[in-house]
């Protein structure tokens, strides 16, 4: 996957670009909304047979997938499910879920779970518009964890080598997004905590990223000051259906869609994470507790002025005083993030994920996207320090 933009853009500050996503054609929200918003999206796309994608654990071992087939059925418009889809996404499972949806007669996806079944279907229908010539066909997404891949033109997932990739297409964005707080009920609670944290990377990034226009960076910080006060009450009382909503809410504002002028990952966190997650089997939402808090840090020393103020801004938003110092301002936003991972009980480290150490030179190669970046050798120190 494409590292951090590293071409020198001027300042989004007062002159840039917004684009919206074509394909999206509405976002319902709300505890119990399911019953009414699938059928509402199957009218409006004029679609008539879905293949709802999934994973073997949420097709197991809940009745999520059950009710979002129920739905379906009782419009006519169920084709099959395919539950074949693995962490990170890889290949075979795609391959597999294109012969399933072609198998079936279907003309549209409803996925259901995290990142890697609405990524695996973004994937699915990329390729087959690629090999059958054919209009990139809707998805609806129906998330039940916080990671947030619903509201992106992209799909990463694993080639068959191991290695994350991704493709991209304005037309990929899902048709509609469902977010019904109830269906993540079952959802395990460190795989929902951690992907809060994969948002709050989202949302931390987007306030670095190249040409991000004011307006989504005030709705980043609204979803950093909301992952802060919901994540820890979510895990205190983890059956609160309003508090679960107020997090599928701020994880939309993590990462607002839109169209860009040219596609890149979101920052030095998410690079990391890509290459970390699928080679290591690193849960998607781990590699944001793990790398996060770090590169902020590092940030403090080596960003332009004007990132380190968007990042030290965030303080204002999360009810603390600034240290004085801009630079203090955005490692004090790194400790308050390595905090939140601590109070949830997500800390980890490379050694547990057995990460070879020999790696670690060629991660922060790869992460930054050249042996030439100048930042090489600090990567490296951080990685290191993740032992």
């Amino acid at each position: 996957m494409s590292g951090p933009d590293t071409t020198p853009h001027p300042s989004f500050a007062l002159q840039g670009f917004y684009g919206w996503v074509e394909p999206l054609k509405g976002i319902h929200y709300g505890p119990g909304s399911i019953s009414t918003a699938l059928p509402y999206f199957i009218e409006n796309l004029g679609v008539k047979k879905a293949l709802v994608v999934t994973g073997k654990s949420l097709h197991d071992k809940t009745d999520v997938v059950k009710k979002v087939e129920g739905v379906l059925k009782s419009v006519d418009a169920y084709g099959a499910t395919f539950w074949e889809i693995g962490e990170h996404s890889p290949i075979a499972g795609i391959r597999n879920g294109i012969k399933a949806f072609r198998d079936a007669g279907c003309d549209f996806i409803v996925a259901v779970g995290g990142g890697s079944p609405i990524d695996a279907s973004k994937a699915m229908l990329y390729y087959m518009h690629q090999e059958y010539k054919v209009e990139i066909m809707p998805q609806i997404a129906i998330p039940t964890t916080l990671s947030a891949a619903e509201y992106t033109v992209g799909a990463g997932y694993t080639d068959d080598n191991g290695v994350k990739v991704a493709v991209t297409d304005p037309k990929l964005v899902p048709s509609g997004i469902i977010l019904d707080a109830e269906l993540t009920l079952p959802t395990p609670e460190r795989l929902w905590l951690s992907t809060g944290i994969r948002s709050l990377d989202h949302a931390v990034e987007n306030l670095y990223r190249p040409l991000i226009p004011p307006p989504l960076k005030i709705m980043c910080y609204a979803a950093i000051a909301d992952l802060f006060k919901y994540l820890p009450e979510s895990k205190a009382n983890p059956q609160s259906v309003e508090v679960r909503q107020r997090l599928q809410l701020a994880s939309w504002m993590s990462i607002w869609p839109h169209s860009r002028l040219k596609y890149s990952a979101l920052g030095l966190s998410h690079a990391l994470g890509h290459k970390l997650g699928a080679a290591y089997s690193i849960p998607h939402g781990i590699t944001s507790c793990l790398t996060l808090a770090p590169v902020v840090n590092l940030k403090a020393e080596v960003a332009s002025q004007e990132d380190k103020e968007c990042l030290a801004a965030s303080l204002f938003y999360l009810g603390k005083p600034s240290t004085g110092s801009l630079e203090g301002d955005v490692r004090m936003l790194s400790s308050l993030i390595t905090e939140l991972v601590s109070k949830l009980g997500l800390q980890s480290n490379l050694t547990h994920y057995k990460v070879p150490k020999e790696d670690v030179r060629q991660l922060a190669v790869s992460s930054l996207g050249s042996a030439e970046d100048p930042h090489v050798g600090k990567v490296m120190k951080l990685l290191e320090d993740l032992y």
